[in-house]
């Protein structure tokens, strides 16, 4: 079927079939909708091939350049991969390959999991990223999957979630929530702050499985719009594709992030930006689409509960001796108005300057 005689947004949105229905058409020239402005499209001139983003070994985390090395990637780029995290390579395959299984289904499985977003459950399908709010739609579908640490068992957690990945997602979750406390544990120390319960940043997660379909124009598009995470912190599990771009310090260039076999990129989300008073850098990142390959990435979303009051911490500011720079807010207004619009930079963070 050819894209001129499709209404693309109802059968991509409301139908349900995704950015991968269209891809599976051999289509040669990517929707209209799907064509970004020229600023928002990767250029290729202002990629730094000589800088990345820093590894850093954790297979001793009582080792305190360990934890100096975290707290100066946070600083510099806001983005850091861990290795030797002891999550065994067979369970990060596993994960990806559950991924790939559910949006290989056929349309009509997956559609079970197509909810409106007031209407509960805790896996939702979606595709692009606010797709009714949008000017421009993104080359990419998901599954998001709701954790509430508060909620009891996992498995009453998970209760909605699809069976085809379910137990693989929450094994990879549970081992990925231990590495987040000891990533917390090193930026907290490092910003001379002990009283705060750093739990409460870990009360409600998104396990996100993220598919990127093969697309005819890669150039034209973009399979996530430049921005930075809401969160306090994310997790990202990589497959062999690639495609993630960083902003680099210069505020001007962007870093690629190759992926590395078994690494976890970890990158600090808006929220520790306002709790460290800017000390620690939420920043900008964006995900290209490939021509030849579908690629998938597994995101986790570690955030505050929907009601906690974020601001800047009394403790930072006291040691620092700086005004606050961002005004209290409660998560869940912070976390609609993120998703109230396309994805537009770090314009969310900069609405809650003082």
């Amino acid at each position: 079927m050819p894209s001129e005689s499709l209404d693309v947004h109802d059968f991509v949105v409301n139908k349900g079939h995704g950015v991968r229905g269209l891809s599976a058409m051999g289509l040669r020239k990517v929707p209209n909708q799907y064509v970004q402005p020229l600023e928002e499209r990767l250029d290729a001139a202002k990629v730094i091939n000589n800088e990345s983003i820093p590894i850093i070994d954790v297979s001793n985390w009582d080792d305190q350049n360990v934890a100096d090395s975290i707290c100066e990637a946070a600083k510099k780029y806001g983005f850091f991969q861990l290795i030797n995290h002891e999550i065994p390579e067979e369970v990060l395959d596993k994960v990806q390959a559950a991924a790939h299984r559910f949006f290989e289904q056929p349309t009509e499985e997956k559609l079970k999991y197509k909810r409106d977003p007031t209407a509960g459950g805790t896996a939702k399908l979606g595709t692009s990223f606010s797709p009714n709010k949008e000017k421009v739609m993104e080359w990419k579908d998901y599954l998001s999957l709701q954790y509430f640490a508060g909620d009891g068992s996992s498995d009453k957690n998970a209760a909605d979630w699809p069976s085809i990945c379910k137990t693989q997602a929450l094994e990879y979750l549970t081992m990925v929530q231990a590495i987040v406390r000891k990533i917390y544990d090193a930026l907290f120390k490092g910003l001379n702050v002990n009283g705060f319960d750093k739990t409460l940043l870990m009360a409600w997660i998104a396990v996100n499985f993220n598919y990127y379909p093969y697309c005819p124009n890669p150039e034209l598009t973009v399979g996530v719009g430049r921005h930075s995470d809401g969160s306090a912190l994310t997790v990202l599990l990589q497959d062999d594709v690639g495609g993630l771009f960083v902003r680099a310090p210069d505020g001007e260039s962007w870093i690629h992030v190759p992926p590395t076999r078994g690494a976890l990129v970890i990158n600090i989300g808006d929220m520790i930006q306002i709790l460290s008073n800017g000390i620690y850098r939420s920043i900008e990142h964006k995900v290209v689409a490939n021509p030849r390959k579908n690629r998938v990435s597994v995101a986790i979303f570690v955030n505050p509960s929907a009601d906690q009051v974020v601001g800047p911490l009394p403790e930072v500011l006291e040691n620092t001796g700086e005004k606050p720079l961002y005004r209290e807010i409660v998560f869940l207004e912070y976390f609609r108005y993120f998703f109230s619009k396309g994805h537009d930079g770090k314009a969310t963070i900069e609405w809650t300057k003082i």
